[in-house]
């Protein structure tokens, strides 16, 4: 396992204007670094910027300042189109709201990353089938998602974003609207990928008891970070 860091955040800003045309400082100064093999929660109220953060790390929003590196991308100053190349073959995305396709089936889903990435389709959804497979999805996965309850849709979810073997993967609330037993079932799938693959996991969450399973925690408050107890 590496021990250098696979991720490191310098001093990271970023505002938005306000419809009253006020500019508003989401993040003011935001530093850390994490590892190859390594899961980290990022906690915080509704409102504390992380969201932005992820997008920011993820290379779907531009900073105002300060540096991002990825492994040997530099995401704050790379162009759209090797941004573009870093999210569909570096990093794996899992919102609160699965955000899959309603018109695909579950499997179909799952293999679009890799039909994206110019994978033969056929070779794609043989992937797609055993990545369902190992989740439990193996008899759901033909089934269009409107059919899939919501655990299932993010048990689906969490296999698209990990099709790629991606080396970050950016977790926004990914627990936020399932049980508690379905909640700690899909962070456990997150951090184990983490600590097999060697990828770096970044997971926002509200729930601490998730957040306590996770290598190192991080507290945003107010548009700054400090560290918890890890």
């Amino acid at each position: 396992m590496q021990t250098s860091a696979e991720l490191q955040v310098t001093d990271l800003r970023k505002s938005f204007l306000s419809p009253s045309g006020e500019r508003v400082e989401v993040l003011r100064g935001i530093s850390f670094s994490a590892t190859r093999g390594q899961a980290v929660a990022i906690v915080g109220p509704s409102g504390s910027g992380k969201t932005t953060l992820l997008n920011l790390i993820g290379g779907l929003e531009r900073p105002d300042h300060g540096n991002i590196v990825v492994g040997d991308h530099q995401i704050d100053t790379a162009t759209e189109t090797s941004l573009a190349h870093f999210r569909q073959t570096q990093v794996g995305f899992v919102f609160q709201f699965h955000h899959l396709l309603a018109d695909l089936s579950a499997i179909e889903n799952v293999a679009l990353p890799l039909a994206m990435a110019r994978l033969n389709w056929h070779e794609a959804k043989a992937r797609a089938a055993r990545s369902l497979e190992m989740i439990a999805m193996g008899s759901r996965m033909t089934h269009p998602i409107t059919h899939l309850s919501g655990g299932e849709q993010q048990r689906v979810a969490v296999a698209r974003a990990l099709i790629i073997n991606p080396s970050l993967v950016l977790a926004d609330e990914p627990t936020g609207n399932l049980d508690p037993a379905l909640a700690l079932e899909i962070s456990k799938t997150l951090i184990d990928y983490a600590r097999k693959d060697s990828a770096t996991v970044i997971l926002a969450t509200h729930n601490q008891a998730l957040a306590q399973l996770c290598d190192q925690i991080l507290t945003l408050t107010e548009g700054k970070l400090d560290e918890g107890l890890k």
